[in-house]
């Protein structure tokens, strides 16, 4: 094959790919509206492959086998347990990557790649069902790419364990390179899992609940404003639509239109000012408990080795085992995100090996100043 046809072949199964997932995604999906749209979506990338599929065949290059690859199995595995929302945020940025791999190869493929931006779109917009009133149209702003929902708890909980972990690392790290006790680097590493694990919950639940309370002022006051100058909160949500692409008519009607719903109005310039979604806030309890138990697990990680063992050893197997974890967390995300593999396992470990070896290198010449 010469290079033309590899790109070809790559684009090929790429574009089975997307067809799989989407598939799967139908398949589990409970809301119709969604299984429709991703019936839709996959329907669309069938007749890209089919157009590859048929270059390929007039180069006299037979085409390999139509099966998902693993990372397609795996999202639709995720999907099928989680729901769609736990999996989308993970394929939009993979539909702008595709996008622009083809406007880079032009010709045909310039035509898929407006597809492949439409398709992001739809996507984007199917986060609570597709919009179907001018306050839906214009407060529905990409909200799974902010990691909300599922794919949130799920992104926080690998973010929660790892910042945990790493935390933890550096702390014993720090303590065993000073020479102190065996049983001292025990207690701060305990110590370490129980005052990070509350801080983290501290601070998520005052997060949220913080959150909270600010949109419900901020809608309070939108409320208040659209009630007593309505007609500067109009030429605002004008300035709004307009800066979405709608002409200046067309913002002035829609402003005109969802003010006559004040509560829709106030609720869309919350969002538009503040970048907050009131449907997707979350509980300040439920934030704080999850954040406690993943920080918890992550920073328990690097303690294990020095309940069995001390010294060297017990160090070794620490940064091993954390390292071992990092590696594999790292590499999970980047299966199922595809940005590769290798690359996220070693920016991982490379970071925390950063982190970690300058702490102990701290910790030894601190410890060689006191003694």
């Amino acid at each position: 094959m010469n290079p033309r046809t590899d790109l070809w072949l790559q684009n090929l199964v790429d574009e089975r790919d997307g067809a799989a997932l989407y598939e799967g995604l139908a398949r589990h999906e409970r809301d119709a509206a969604k299984a429709a749209s991703f019936r839709e979506l996959a329907l669309a990338e069938r007749r890209h492959a089919e157009l590859w599929q048929r270059k390929l065949e007039r180069e006299g290059v037979t085409p390999p086998p139509d099966r998902p690859s693993s990372r397609i199995r795996a999202l639709i595995w995720l999907a099928r347990r989680l729901g769609s929302d736990a999996v989308v945020p993970m394929i939009l940025d993979a539909e702008a990557g595709d996008a622009d791999k083809y406007d880079a190869q032009g010709g045909d493929a310039t035509a898929i790649a407006a597809e492949e931006r439409a398709h992001r779109v739809v996507l984007a917009g199917m986060g609570e069902g597709k919009p179907t009133d001018a306050r839906g149209l214009i407060a529905v702003r990409e909200r799974w790419h902010g990691a909300s929902g599922r794919a949130g708890s799920i992104r926080a909980a690998i973010f929660g364990m790892n910042d945990g972990l790493l935390s933890n690392l550096s702390l014993i790290l720090g303590v065993a390179g000073a020479g102190v006790e065996p049983h001292a680097v025990v207690v701060t590493g305990l110590a370490g899992v129980l005052a990070g694990a509350f801080s983290m919950a501290a601070g998520e639940y005052t997060s949220v609940a913080s959150q909270r309370d600010l949109l419900a002022r901020q809608v309070a006051l939108e409320e208040r404003e659209i009630e007593e100058a309505p007609e500067e909160e109009a030429a605002e949500l004008a300035l709004i639509f307009k800066g979405k692409g709608l002409s200046t008519e067309q913002a002035s009607r829609t402003a005109a239109e969802l003010l006559k719903n004040p509560a829709a109005a106030a609720d869309t310039l919350v969002r538009e000012e503040l970048g907050l979604d009131p449907d997707d806030l979350g509980s300040p309890g439920g934030a704080a408990l999850s954040s406690f138990a993943m920080f918890a697990l992550g920073a328990a990680i690097p303690v294990v080795p020095f309940l069995v063992t001390s010294g060297a050893a017990a160090v070794a197997a620490s940064v091993a085992l954390a390292f071992g974890v990092l590696a594999g967390v790292g590499g999970l995300v980047g299966f199922l995100a595809g940005t590769g593999v290798v690359r996220s396992s070693l920016r991982m470990v490379g970071l925390a090996a950063l982190a970690a070896g300058v702490t102990y290198a701290v910790g030894r010449g601190i410890g060689a100043a006191v003694r």
